[in-house]
């Protein structure tokens, strides 16, 4: 399949998911080698999960599918330029390229602007909407120290 086939399916599954009600308009592949590994569709609302976006929801089944917690040699295709948070989980899922048809300004004007979160990221801490605050206690970093030396952990 060519990369215009690949953006096409992502497209059909944001298309298929307006049209079967189950959630936003988004859809995304995951591909390794010219093959689907991982379908996503936006199922925010049909699963009451804030984090189902499509792209999300691709990168799981990939990653599912490759018994792998990162998608090497793999690429996205999804129907939207992704939100911060699929961003960050495209970045610790680490494929080689990320390809999206429609822009975060098309997805504003039917009413899905992110620009909020980008602006609240820029803010410090005490100036967002949601408080953010440290609240630290003696063993706050136990984890962190066990985690360092430990002999049995899986870097990522």
């Amino acid at each position: 399949m060519s990369n215009s086939e690949f953006m096409h399916e992502a497209i059909h599954v944001a298309y298929d998911n307006v049209t079967a009600g189950h959630g936003g308009p988004f859809g995304a592949v995951v591909i390794k080698d010219g093959k689907i590994i991982g379908v996503g569709r936006n199922e925010v609302t049909s699963s009451n999960d804030p984090t189902a976006h499509a792209e999300v929801q691709a990168i799981r089944a990939a990653c599912q599918h490759l018994n792998d917690f990162q998608l090497h040699d793999c690429e996205i295709y999804t129907s939207c330029e992704p939100c911060p948070m699929c961003i960050g989980a495209i970045y610790w899922a680490r494929p080689k390229a990320v390809y999206y048809a429609c822009t975060k300004e098309d997805a504003a004007k039917i009413g899905f602007d992110d620009q909020f979160i980008y602006e609240e990221l820029a803010l410090p801490m005490e100036q967002r909407k949601i408080p953010m605050k440290q609240l630290s206690l003696p063993q706050s970093d136990l984890p962190f120290r066990t985690w360092d030396q430990s002999k049995v952990k899986v870097e990522y």
